[in-house]
């Protein structure tokens, strides 16, 4: 699998990339799709708000926290079903920018076995959030 492509509009910030989380969980329009789990796939570029100090100082007090960050985008996940890969996307860049650390985050949500009638590895959504002035 390819790794995602970093936002071209984030290019010089420095970025924590988190590939390959994995959730169970119950979304989609189709009933079965609400009711059934199925593995999701989420992906995060956390693009940091400083100018490399938080590297420089090696304290996670003053730098984003990627634990933090994974498991609020399982929280999204794990919650209340939505029909939308949009949806949950909005969902996890909102939660993971209440990090005051970070300026924008990229995330891909990935349905690993989507219920179309071909042979599909995945289908996915991409969006880049940057944090409201």
């Amino acid at each position: 699998m390819t790794a995602p492509a970093r936002d071209p509009g984030m290019a010089g910030a420095d970025c924590v990339e988190i590939r390959g989380l994995r959730v169970e969980a119950v979304h989609g329009v189709g009933e079965a799709e609400r009711r059934n789990p199925q593995p999701f796939e989420v992906d995060l570029d956390l693009y940091l708000a400083d100018d490399g100090a938080e590297s420089r100082a090696d304290d996670l007090a003053v730098t984003a926290d990627y634990a933090a960050a994974i498991e609020v985008a399982a929280q999204v996940l794990e919650g209340p079903p939505r029909h939308l890969l949009e949806t949950l996307a909005e969902e996890v860049a909102a939660a993971v920018l209440a990090d005051p650390h970070l300026s924008a985050v990229t995330v891909w949500v990935r349905k690993l076995h989507p219920p179309v009638p071909r042979d599909l590895r995945s289908a996915a959504v991409r969006i880049t959030r940057r944090r409201s002035r």
